[in-house]
């Protein structure tokens, strides 16, 4: 990687310069309310990008934290974790699924959710699986999830992209019968219910109950990139 151009100063300048930042710093925040390093507060309608569900310095969580870091930070999927089993069985009792999995991001979330969809595939005799995806999605900025992805100008200077995909409009239920009728190797559906990125656009009810009854038939997956991943049998809450 070539050294920075000098002539050009950033605030940060020795974090890789992946976003355009907005010129603030933010020291602090309490619920839904966070205040920069000059002191001026804001209403935060970001939640870092959706990551802050339950608001900042939540009297709860907090502490929950800091009494769980001063036993262990980590232990590991090689060990039993009895908190992780009993989140895992509270989602299930919530959402009426059977099992959880627990990732870090909604990136690595969505790439699970890939790889669930193309084993699906190949344990139903498919030798090269490939997934549904929409126009104007978003799905993350992995090689995987990039390709996934709707939009052109995020996927541009990556290429090649990853293949298996094939793409349609949303809201046309005529563009997946046609793919059902033409192509015996899709395994899954990857839908995001209402897209963020592409415009704040909406799945309608009836297009969700015609994809749905769709699947069934099918015997595809249906995976909603939206948290929770529904995918018949092996459903799992994310």
């Amino acid at each position: 990687m070539n050294a920075p151009d000098p002539a050009v100063t950033r605030p940060m300048p020795h974090v890789m310069n992946t976003y355009g930042r907005l010129p603030i710093a933010l020291s602090h925040g309490r619920g839904c309310w966070v205040w920069d390093t000059e002191g001026r507060k804001y209403l935060d309608g970001l939640g870092g990008i959706a990551v802050n569900t339950l608001g900042h310095a939540h009297p709860k969580l907090v502490p929950a934290l800091q009494d769980q870091i001063g036993k262990m930070i980590h232990s590991s999927n090689y060990y039993e974790v009895p908190l992780q089993e009993q989140l895992a069985a509270k989602l299930c009792e919530l959402s009426g699924l059977s099992a959880a999995f627990f990732c870090n991001s909604g990136l690595e979330a969505n790439e699970g959710a890939l790889k669930i969809a193309r084993k699906y595939g190949h344990d139903k005799g498919i030798a090269r699986p490939e997934i549904i995806v929409y126009e104007k999605a978003f799905h993350g900025r992995s090689i995987a999830t990039l390709s996934a992805t709707g939009n052109p100008k995020v996927q541009a200077g990556f290429e090649p992209l990853v293949e298996g995909f094939v793409r349609v409009p949303l809201n046309d239920l005529a563009a997946l019968e046609e793919v059902a009728r033409t192509n015996p190797n899709v395994s899954a559906v990857f839908l995001e219910t209402i897209q963020g990125e592409g415009g704040i656009n909406a799945s309608r009810w009836e297009y969700l109950q015609g994809l749905r009854a769709l699947c069934d038939r099918q015997g595809w997956l249906l995976t909603p990139a939206s948290g929770l991943r529904t995918s018949g049998p092996a459903s799992s809450p994310t």
